[in-house]
């Protein structure tokens, strides 16, 4: 495939967009290196500046069992990458007067109304407080709502956690996101919202608002209103049949070395089962629902870089665009994760997105104002406004991989002085 294949009208040579091809030649190395070396299975790397893809290369194997190599036609598991497309869902039904970002969620989702709050969210004891306030739909786009993420509804052990579990959180594949804001409403609030920055369950609740503001289903707005006019043609909530060949499977470490095999299309040896994302869910998570190609991620990363604006149609009003992807957290609640993690340091939080509030000393090549997110699976995009710059990393390996941030100091640096 050639990079042409992409568009013709988005894409150019390096020299065309002020980047170095020798730089550039950098990420295909450490890339090629990371798959050689079993570190990963296989990915695929985009970078585009000035509105033009200029780098789009594939490397290693998306099945290592069936000894399939990676294309760049390649269709991953993006996971919590759905966030800020649903973000954008968001902001295009606040564009059209439909929700506004203060509101109060229960203006919209009742369920969620009157919620009390955990005294104790570590506690043994559940005692619970009255809130502050409700939720705002901002909260639930930066994650200050006082929603609960995974890691406890799955299998925290405090008192709140356990009644997680009694409604059902745990549970979600068996329901749909109807049914999950009514199970919200049975819990308490982890906190005050507004109180704190916590990556939670917030984004699902935003594909019911969705819903309710819209008045359709959250996969048919998102097909007509997004992955249809920028041409996302592989993009969705699960892999159809005569795509499934395309369909990556997701790899982790192996015990004593190596990479063993986590989910596959077609099951595989072990303990892996036939992939859930070969058909079409109950739950329609805009937390992590979505799969998606290189190069139609490509294109909705291209439309924020360039204001909403692709192949000349606008699909958001530039002022959307810059609301979403400016801070919208107070200085006390950055950096995101009061843990000693230099990962977070200088990061605070947009709507559906990260945004480079300082600089780091872990990888000072990042500008502030560059925002982004990641997927679980070793997925992320990063922009840069000030140099419009664009760089996406799709992998498909849990824990997430070192790749994408080794890549972003050589990204930067293939930038030329001019």
């Amino acid at each position: 495939m050639k990079i042409a294949e992409l568009s013709p009208n988005l894409t150019a040579t390096p020299h065309e967009v002020g980047l170095s091809a020798k730089r550039l030649a950098d990420i295909s190395t450490t890339s090629q290196k990371f798959t050689d070396e079993k570190r990963l299975a296989g990915a695929v790397t985009v970078v585009a500046r000035r509105g033009k893809v200029t780098h789009f290369e594939a490397f290693g194997m998306m099945d290592l069992e069936a000894e399939k190599p990676m294309q760049r036609d390649i269709i991953f598991r993006i996971y919590s990458m759905t966030k800020p497309i649903a973000t954008v869902a968001v902001m295009m039904l606040y564009e059209d007067g439909k929700l506004q970002l203060d509101a109060p969620t229960p203006t919209y989702l009742p369920e969620l109304g009157g919620l009390k709050v955990a005294a104790d969210a570590d506690g043994e004891s559940l005692t619970l407080v009255e809130a502050d306030r409700d939720m705002t739909v901002r909260d639930l786009m930066r994650h200050t709502a006082g929603l609960p993420g995974a890691a406890r509804y799955m299998a925290g052990k405090t008192a709140v956690d356990k009644r997680y579990r009694e409604v059902g959180l745990h549970r979600l594949h068996e329901c749909d996101i109807q049914e999950m804001v009514k199970r919200l409403g049975r819990i308490p609030l982890l906190y005050q919202p507004g109180a704190k920055w916590h990556y939670s369950i917030a984004a699902d609740v935003l594909g019911r608002l969705i819903e309710v503001a819209s008045g359709q289903p959250f996969d048919v707005f998102l097909a007509e209103r997004i992955f249809q006019p920028l041409g996302m043609q592989d993009t969705g909530f699960y892999v159809p049949e005569e795509k499934i060949d395309r369909f990556a499977s997701l790899y982790g470490p192996k015990p004593g070395g190596g990479l063993q095999t986590i989910d596959a299309p077609e099951g595989g040896t072990g303990h892996v089962s036939k992939s859930s994302f070969i058909q079409k869910p109950n739950f329609l998570s805009a937390g992590g629902g979505l799969v998606s190609t290189a190069a139609d991620f490509a294109r909705f990363c291209l439309m924020l870089s360039g204001k909403g604006v692709l192949d000349g149609k606008r699909l958001m009003k530039s002022e959307s665009v810059e609301l979403m992807t400016r801070n919208h957290l107070p200085e006390s609640l950055i950096p995101l994760d009061k843990k000693p993690d230099e990962r977070y340091a200088g990061l605070g939080f947009g709507l559906g997105v990260s945004v480079r509030v300082q600089q780091a000393n872990w990888i000072p090549a990042s500008q502030v104002g560059e925002y982004g997110w990641i997927g679980g699976t070793s997925t992320e995009f990063w922009i840069s406004p000030r140099d419009e710059l664009v760089a996406i990393t799709l992998a498909q390996h849990i824990p997430f991989s070192e790749l994408s941030q080794t890549l972003k100091p050589l990204i930067y640096a293939a930038i030329l002085k001019e």
